[in-house]
């Protein structure tokens, strides 16, 4: 017998509606939602790869313990793998301190409701400094811009796009990731409706991306130049007089500072760093002006680079000095039905660099440290060294600088567990693997993904499936490991602890609903399983704005001390060859490679090279190259494009899957994280450089006799 049932795709910032058609309990087919109020039937590879990944027979379904020194696993009762989890955890804590376990935090947590509060809740057990997560390759340098202009990380405004007249962008592209701290649903057609509607679309990109091919203009820059160039908008914007003083002082402190910090940026001096030509950035300052209603966004060719932080802070100020914050059109705060950026303002005090990591002294962030460190802390003796690690919903092997310097010290732990799916290349190193449940059998609520959907929604997907008999979802895993780790370690406590706190994610996604603005329940939203649309955005900085003295600053000191270090860059040469990231739609960093309908087709894991480039070094299409860095070297083949810049090369992020372990992950190419260097990091919040890395690139044949 079948039957529909609707459900909220959770495997990227898209948050598609998703119709699932059951049949008993095996999922029959998914499409996507016709009358889902976001996506509105709007469906990309990945939700139709739901199935895959709840059918996978390499997902596990029972803990798995690691044979002695071998590479091999047996099954293990939950009873038993927790009481040992939180008894060898808790030995290590007592013996050499709480820092010697680390927890690392990966992406798809923020995927999930029930993870979400999970993760905290075994932060608050461990209660270490040495905590990680994928922020520090990705979107600290945005929180913290945010953090330093607004007073609060998680008040983060997003183009209002269905109402805008001109959208400009840097090193992002919606088209592939559906969208990235901006939920757009259907990106595409929204991005469409710009042009529909008589407006424009405008690119900064090393690379001509699939959004590239849809842009109005599309202007290939030199990566790591993102700052510069900002800087140079804002400076026509002043020389020209294009700014209403008395509107910018009535929002925001520091205009005359930030007046200042842009003159010697003029477009001239910096067109030969950023390869834009000046005529092209006092056009585009001017448009940005007169627009009626328009916005600036940047993404994450603009974080992962060595001026990150100052690229995320110029793009924050570009928008409050060109009068589009805040205001319809132009960048402004969405207001999700539950707001959990009301836990942060409580949680996470407004400063950075509480604490440093004990070898390189880089900064606390967020409560969290680089992940560009973890391997020397792992290989460092001396107080505070890590001896263990848990790892959630994480592939650091493959995620992180250097990863074959972090898989090396993974190896020398002491004890490891792991809370995953699959045996990926960093939970086969663990030495216990728990698997959670599908979320088609636990339920979701997109609880941090929703903080940043253009049109703000609420809805709840509850279980479509039976939990299977012995198996546990992300929630039940961390709060009993939490609860072991601070409680009697016995399966009697683990049961009440289980059972007691059970529906907690629950009740605290009810009790945001019903204290929220817009004073719901999970009880009413039952009635709406296509969820229910909460209407365009509206003006929210007083809400949103929360420094001390609720106005945006425009020059926080942080960003102004680290100006001279651009302006010696800009004049400093250029490295001949530098390696930028790829995004694939079919594709979500390390973990979505096992499934047929996400991996079929050409191989994405290609080096694309210009043909001046390439023409120099004598390398042809499908040839096989050597690349070397500082950290390590590769062998990827070859496609000479002009789709990238002269002087860039790019490989796509989350491959490097050892052949023989997953059926389909293996071997589908060498992970790109060989060859970033964990040693070179951004010097304000110790972010690791992923984008601008400099590279050699040499035809096989020629790298195979090259000295050493």
């Amino acid at each position: 017998m079948t039957d529909v049932r609707f459900f909220g795709c959770n495997l990227c910032e898209a948050m598609c509606g998703l119709k699932v058609t059951l049949d008993g309990d095996k999922v029959r087919e998914v499409r996507g939602d016709p009358d889902d109020v976001f996506s509105h039937g709007h469906i990309c590879p990945k939700g139709v790869a739901m199935r895959d990944l709840h059918e996978d027979p390499d997902r596990l379904r029972t803990p798995m313990r690691r044979i002695g020194a071998s590479s091999t696993f047996e099954p293990v009762s939950w009873d038993d793998a927790l009481s040992e989890a939180a008894t060898r955890l808790g030995e290590i804590q007592a013996r050499h301190g709480r820092d010697a376990v680390a927890f690392y935090i990966g992406n798809p947590t923020v995927h999930s409701h029930r993870a979400s509060l999970g993760v905290q809740t075994l932060a608050l057990a461990l209660r270490t400094h040495n905590l990680f997560n994928p922020n520090s390759q990705d979107s600290n340098p945005r929180l913290f811009a945010c953090l330093q202009v607004y007073g609060n990380p998680l008040s983060v405004p997003v183009p209002d796009i269905d109402r805008t007249d001109l959208l400009v962008m840097l090193g992002a592209n919606p088209i592939a990731s559906m969208g990235s701290m901006w939920a757009l649903g259907d990106a595409r057609a929204r991005l469409q409706s710009v042009k529909k509607r008589g407006g424009r679309l405008v690119l900064f990109d090393p690379r001509r991306t699939e959004t590239a091919t849809i842009c109005d203009e599309h202007h290939f820059i030199r990566p790591a130049s993102d700052a510069a160039l900002l800087l140079a908008l804002i400076h026509v914007l002043f020389e020209e007089h294009l700014v209403d003083a008395r509107a910018i002082d009535a929002l925001a402190t520091g205009r005359h500072a930030l007046r200042r910090a842009a003159l010697p940026f003029s477009p001239e001096r910096v067109e030969s760093v950023t390869g834009v030509p000046a005529v092209v950035t006092r056009r585009l300052a001017r448009e940005l002006a007169h627009a009626p209603r328009a916005a600036v966004y940047g993404r994450l060719g603009t974080c992962q680079t060595e001026f990150g932080p100052l690229a995320s802070w110029l793009i924050e100020a570009l928008n409050l000095v060109s009068g589009h914050f805040d205001r319809e059109g132009g960048m402004m705060f969405p207001l999700p039905a539950a707001d959990v950026s009301t836990i942060t303002r409580h949680l996470l005090p407004r400063r950075h660099g509480r604490w440093r990591s004990r070898v390189r002294g880089l900064p606390e962030f967020l409560d969290a440290l680089p992940s560009a460190v973890m391997a020397e802390e792992m290989e460092t003796d001396g107080p505070g060294k890590i001896r263990a690690l848990v790892c959630f919903a994480g592939d650091p092997v493959l995620s992180i600088p250097n990863g074959p310097r972090l898989a090396r010290a993974l190896e020398a732990l002491e004890y490891s567990v792991a809370i995953d799916f699959y045996l990926n290349e960093t939970s086969r190193r663990a030495h216990l693997v728990l698997p959670p449940m599908h979320v088609f059998e636990s339920g979701n609520y997109e609880l941090v993904l929703g903080s940043f959907a253009v049109r703000p929604f609420a809805r709840y997907s509850p279980p479509i499936l039976p939990p299977p008999a012995g198996e546990r979802d992300d929630w039940e895993i961390l709060s009993e490991l939490a609860a072991r780790l601070v409680g009697p370690n016995t399966p009697r406590f683990g049961a009440w602890a289980r059972r007691t706190l059970a529906s907690a994610p629950e009740r605290v996604i009810d009790l945001l609903l019903k204290t929220g603005r817009h004073k719901l329940s999970l009880e009413q939203l039952a009635a709406y399983p296509h969820g229910k649309d909460l209407g365009p955005m509206t003006p929210a900085r007083h809400e949103r704005v929360q420094t001390d003295d609720r106005r945006a600053h425009l020059a926080p000191d942080v960003f102004i001390a680290d100006l001279p270090r651009l302006l010696r860059w800009i004049d400093a040469p250029a490295a001949p060859i530098v390696l930028i990231g790829r995004r694939h739609m079919r594709s979500n960093n390390s973990w979505m490679h096992n499934l047929k309908p996400l991996v079929k087709g050409p191989s994405r894991a290609q080096l694309m090279m210009h043909p001046l480039d390439a023409a120099a070094r004598g390398i042809v299409t499908k040839s096989r190259v050597r690349v070397r860095s500082r950290a390590g070297e590769l062998e990827a083949e070859v496609e000479v494009t002009d789709d990238v810049r002269p002087g860039v090369v790019s490989m796509a992020h989350g491959f490097g899957h050892a052949p023989g372990g997953l059926r389909l992950a293996g071997g589908l190419g060498p992970s790109v994280n060989a060859i970033t260097d964990e040693l070179t990091v951004e010097p304000v919040l110790g972010n690791s450089i992923l984008s601008g890395v400099p590279v050699d690139v040499e035809p096989v044949d020629v790298a195979a006799s090259a000295p050493k």
